[in-house]
């Protein structure tokens, strides 16, 4: 057996710890090209100005790499338009991968690369899935696993992950049919406290996170713009757009550290910074 380092290790039990290493992708050849989204429909016309997206997310790497992340990059693909939104491809529950199984013809390619990357590195991964399943619509909570029940996730993938993780406890959420994925309208930024955008949720869902959760409601508007898509990078500090000024005002009173970065040219294609990265270590304290 291969001796475990830091360039193979994977383990991520909350959403919330230390960041310490990620797979993200530049938005080199980003552009709206089939619309897959609704965020999308709103900026098919005017579409991605490229060298604003990699400014923004070079500004992002930086920040990473400033906390102490480990910022690993997979090789930008002309004809992947999507591809900078690494957290759809896989996700990480404790120390096991899971490589998703995309819904959207134009981004199954985007697996494939990610398998060759994860082959190379002899990091173990597991696709066990007969459908559709994204790591945007998967949260970590400990031992609780909240997936999002959206256009991209289905149920059927939803009974193969909880047959894969007997010992966890899977709790489905349905969604709203315009939300394209879980953590555009829920995120979890400390052991009690999440973001939501209540309507997205059924009464019965909502009510679930209330029961589990001190939560944080996010507008309408401010859910168009990516407000729930924050990205934690250590306990009570995460990375959220300026252009929700009353909401990080919110995070702010309380206790949280709010390091804002323009991401208004990568939002327009529907996702932000937690959409931006594939964490594959987070600190286990």
């Amino acid at each position: 057996m291969k001796e475990c380092t830091l360039s193979n290790r994977i383990h991520c039990r909350t959403e919330y710890a230390a960041l310490k290493r990620v797979l993200v992708a530049k938005p080199s050849f980003m552009k709206i090209s089939t619309v897959i989204n609704e965020t999308q429909k709103h900026y098919e016309d005017v579409n991605i100005d490229i060298p604003r997206a990699l400014d923004q997310h070079d500004t992002f790497v930086h920040v990473l790499k400033e906390h102490g992340a480990e910022v690993v990059e997979l090789s930008a693909h002309p004809e992947l338009h999507e591809q900078v939104f690494t957290r759809d491809i896989a996700f990480v529950i404790h120390d096991q991968l899971f490589v998703a199984s995309m819904n959207e013809e134009v981004r199954l390619e985007e697996t494939s690369l990610l398998k060759e990357w994860l082959y190379e590195n002899s990091i173990p991964f597991q696709e066990p899935f007969p459908s559709s399943i994204e790591g945007g619509d998967v949260l970590i909570d400990g031992k609780t696993i909240w997936i999002g029940i959206s256009g991209r996730t289905s149920q059927k993938s939803i009974e193969t992950l909880r047959e894969q993780l007997p010992s966890y406890t899977i709790e489905p959420l349905d969604l709203e049919d315009d939300i394209l994925h879980l953590d555009c309208v829920f995120n979890i930024i400390s052991d009690h406290t999440a973001l939501v955008y209540p309507p997205a949720f059924t009464d019965s869902g909502l009510d679930k996170l209330q029961s589990r959760f001190q939560l944080i409601p996010v507008t309408r508007e401010e859910q168009f713009h990516m407000g729930p898509n924050v990205l934690s990078i250590e306990e009570g500090k995460l990375i959220s757009l300026p252009q929700n000024q009353r909401l990080n005002d919110e995070l702010h009173s309380k206790g949280f550290q709010v390091i804002p970065i323009d991401f208004s040219e990568i939002i327009k294609s529907g996702g932000s910074f937690r959409c931006c990265t594939l964490p594959l270590l987070r600190s286990s304290d």
